[in-house]
């Protein structure tokens, strides 16, 4: 059977040019190509299991569900339940109107951050740090450095949780009040209060109302703060979420 590349590839040049645009552009709101290509299968197809959408967005076999599951938690498919799962995928439109929502959240907040830094100087009052490791490792220094709060607001629970269930399960040992902001029906470590909220873009972390950290979809760029002016805005933020109440974790 023919990947979705090749079956456009077939169709002549100006459609193999369209499929890798738009590879592209879903690669700049945050799917990596191996989602971006899952996701125009999922399309394609309606409906599909992580072997099916594997060999029509030629993808690996191996990384299929993790693309797919990863899909889930940024609002471009669903789970459908069965055995083997399938998925289904959101609709396009209804995905694009939900970045638009999303991503003008996201700029408010910056716009508010040029305020601030418009208003008492111009200090360095956040630094970046570049690369998934070191973002991950970041928001694991802020979790070792809790003692009283962790807040974690994120798309990507999955992978946070994977990278860094020793330093969650560490925290909460510890006394730390960890909680998570994410997705609807996923699972987060023992211990941890969870909240779901749809459409998340960006991962924001909050320790002891200290320090703080604001990365990308990707989790492949952030900046760290502890300064207290930012710090106060994100903390009101934070604290609309958490009036939502909590909700189960999936098991």
């Amino acid at each position: 059977m023919a990947t979705i590349e090749e079956a456009a590839f077939s169709l002549g040049s100006e459609i193999t040019q369209e499929y890798r645009r738009v590879v592209e552009i879903l690669g700049r709101v945050g799917l990596t190509v191996y989602e971006a290509r899952a996701y125009i299968a999922l399309v394609a197809r309606g409906v599909g299991d992580a072997a099916a959408l594997a060999q029509a967005a030629g993808i690996p076999r191996t990384s299929a569900y993790k693309v797919l599951e990863s899909l889930a938690e940024k609002g471009y498919a669903t789970p459908t339940g069965g055995k083997p799962i399938l998925f289904r995928p959101k609709p396009p439109l209804e995905v694009a109107n939900t970045l638009k929502g999303a991503i003008q959240e996201v700029f408010e907040k910056l716009e508010l951050l040029h305020r601030i830094v418009g208003e008492h100087g111009e200090p360095q009052l956040v630094y970046l740090l570049n690369g998934r490791d070191k973002v991950l490792a970041k928001i694991g220094e802020l979790l070792d450095q809790a003692t009283k709060t962790f807040i974690l607001t994120t798309p990507q629970v999955a992978e946070i949780r994977d990278a860094l269930s020793k330093k969650v399960s560490h925290a909460v040992k510890r006394g730390v009040a960890v909680t998570f902001v994410t997705a609807p029906l996923q699972r987060v470590p023992e211990g941890v209060q969870y909240i779901a909220r749809e459409n998340l873009l960006a991962t924001e972390a909050l320790t002891d109302g200290a320090h703080a950290l604001l990365a990308g979809a990707g989790l492949d760029a952030c900046g760290f703060t502890d300064n207290p002016i930012l710090i106060a805005h994100l903390q009101q933020f934070l604290d609309v979420l958490l009036e939502k109440g909590s909700e189960p974790a999936a098991k």
